[in-house]
């Protein structure tokens, strides 16, 4: 194994623990912006492929992440969208998601 395969498990298992029940709607445009700051537009993908293997009937395809990615990340949330996010996240160990003082 990797170190990058190693911060890849990390990540996928803090959104696993911060979001047992999925990410809810609303909170995926402040996700997408904090996970963009952090990982790569590739890691993003293959992070939000593991996520939705099994979770929906309809297969999402790597064009339709990346083209949502971009739609998401057009433009920056709102600091308190951002701190909710980044709060539940930091609350499961992620240190990369520490809201800003």
């Amino acid at each position: 194994m990797t170190e990058n395969f190693s911060v890849f498990d990390n990540i996928l298992s803090w959104l696993r623990r911060g979001y047992p029940e999925g990410v809810p709607p609303k909170d995926y445009f402040p996700l997408l912006a904090l996970l963009k700051r952090s990982l790569t537009e590739d890691d993003v993908v293959k992070a939000a492929q593991t996520v939705l293997k099994g979770a929906t009937a309809d297969t999402v395809t790597e064009d339709e992440i990346r083209a949502a990615i971009h739609q998401v990340t057009a433009q920056e949330p709102n600091p308190e969208e951002m701190h909710q996010v980044a709060s539940r996240l930091a609350s499961v160990g992620w240190p990369l998601a520490a809201p800003a003082r």
